[in-house]
């Protein structure tokens, strides 16, 4: 079963920020895409597994930002 959920990201600013927090999320197993958008301080991701919330919040913390919250 796949899914898709998009958290809140704090202290992303640009494209680098936007790169570092996808190469993080992509290297958990079952992440098929991600999309981080500093503009809006969101992170889009996708999974054909259950993803979980304290992985995607450790490889956020990884990349140096902060998971502030997971939306709707």
């Amino acid at each position: 079963m796949s899914s898709t959920i998009t958290y809140t990201v704090t202290g992303m600013t640009c494209g680098h920020c936007e790169n570092a927090i996808s190469e993080e999320l992509s290297a958990l197993a079952g992440v098929t895409e991600v999309a981080a958008d500093a503009k809006t301080g969101t992170v889009t991701v996708s999974s054909s597994a259950p993803l979980d919330d304290a992985q995607v919040r450790a490889a956020v913390d990884e990349a140096g930002y902060e998971l502030v919250g997971r939306n709707a």
